[in-house]
This record gives structure tokens, sequence and C-alpha cells, in this order.
């Protein structure tokens, strides 16, 4: 076993040398998961095909349907999976680069405290969304800060190796 995750060679399905890595998922651990995959999975085929517009800009916090995610990465809240999200960068109408918000207190390089409210942003969960999956808009922030956010994941593009600790 490597960091969790059991090593096994697949016959039939590829090259007999090929070898495969598979999660290793203890009977405990698939008893207790509290994920509900399955109603987001719904939801996600409503947010699909909801051909509503949405007209958002950078700089803006919005709700947005993350929905359930996998393993560590920042999952929504409640019936509509929603958790607020800062609209980084704006491709086109719609997608756009966003990074959640999460409301628990972390001082380390990965999180950035917001200057207006005691919200945190979650650096290293950056991800493109779909503008189907924004809700609502909450507000905006200033430019200065947008400019000091982007500025920091900049760096985080072109280091070799960050460091943990602020």
């Amino acid at each position: 076993m490597v960091h969790g995750y059991s090593l096994k060679a697949v016959r039939g399905h590829a090259h007999p040398s090929t070898t495969v890595i598979i999660p290793f998922i203890k009977k405990e651990t698939i008893e207790n998961m509290e994920k509900d995959f399955d109603t987001w999975n719904g939801k996600k085929k409503l947010t699909h095909n909801d051909e509503t517009p949405r007209l958002f800009q950078e700089r803006e916090v919005w709700w947005c349907s993350l929905g359930v995610n996998v393993g560590y990465e920042e999952d929504g809240k409640h019936e509509q999976f929603e958790r607020p999200v800062l609209i980084l960068k704006k491709f086109s109408k719609h997608v756009a680069w966003a990074i959640p918000l999460t409301s628990q207190a972390h001082e380390d390089v990965f999180h950035y405290r917001l200057k207006n409210q005691k919200s945190f942003l979650v650096l290293s969960q950056l991800r493109l969304i779909s503008s189907k999956r924004l809700l609502a808009r909450i507000e905006k922030i200033s430019d200065t800060e947008h400019k000091e956010i982007f500025e920091i994941l900049k760096s985080f593009m072109t280091m070799e190796k960050i460091s943990t600790k602020k």
C-alpha cells in the first residue's frame, strides 16, 4: 500500500505488465460516508439544463452551486449545495475562474482573509466554473484587493516550492 492506495495489476484490461492505482478504502470509511452524491447528481442535471442568463463580473462574490466533490475538494452545503465564491477571472458569459470561500479561520499561504468580512478564500481550490452554477450575487471586492489576490495566485504558479507557513 502506498499513501492509502493499493497497487494492483489489472489483467485483461491493459497490457499484462501495466500497474493501475486503485484506491484502497476501508469498509468503515464506506459505511460512514456522509456525502450525498445521488441528490447532487439530480441537482446537477437541473443546473445543467437551466438557461437563465447570469450577468456576472470579475471581483464579485456569488452564492454558487459547487456540489458534492471528491476527497478534500471544497463542497457546497445545504439544499442547493452552495458556497460563496469569488469570481477571479471571467473568460466569457459562460465560464469563469472562481475561488471558494470558507468561514473557518486559516492563517496559512493557501488562504486569504477578505478585507471587509470574516471569510477566507481557499486559494488552493481555484477552479473553472460554468455560470450556470451561479445563484445570487453577494458583494463586490475592491479592485486593489482583487489585484492583490491575483498576484498571490501568480506567485503560486511560478514558485517551485511553496512554504506552507505565512
